[in-house]
């Protein structure tokens, strides 16, 4: 009798990798083609680090940086207030059957990597 140590539900699928990575992709070019006026995202290159999809494709988590690392006050707040946008264009422009919901995160794996680093350098 064999057993599985590893659910499905922990590994993404193929399916779900495609469409994060072309959701990544579009929202990408949507942060970088978008101007964004009074907001504490004017002037700001946008990094989308990575995407995660939940298993029916409904939910988008986006990890987030602004280019630089600096991170400006209510960041990930400005980008909640435009995500229902962001997702009608996503939208468009993927052709999906259902638009994932998008939510917004500030992406730290940088900033431990740094920290883990520094700690293994010293």
């Amino acid at each position: 009798m064999s057993h599985s140590y590893v659910t499905s539900s922990k590994i993404p699928s193929q399916r779900q990798l495609r469409v994060a990575e072309a959701v990544r992709g579009i929202l990408s070019q949507l942060l970088l083609q978008t101007d964004f006026y009074d907001s504490p995202l004017a002037g700001l290159s946008i990094t989308v680090s990575e995407v995660r999809i939940s298993p029916d494709l409904k939910n988008a988590s986006v990890f987030v940086l602004p280019l630089g690392g600096e991170v400006p006050e209510g960041f990930v707040d400005a980008l909640a207030q435009i995500a229902p946008s962001l997702r009608h264009e996503v939208g468009i422009r993927a052709k999906l059957r259902y638009t994932p919901m998008l939510t917004f995160k500030l992406d730290e794996s940088f900033a431990n990597a740094a920290r883990v680093e520094s700690l293994l350098n010293s």
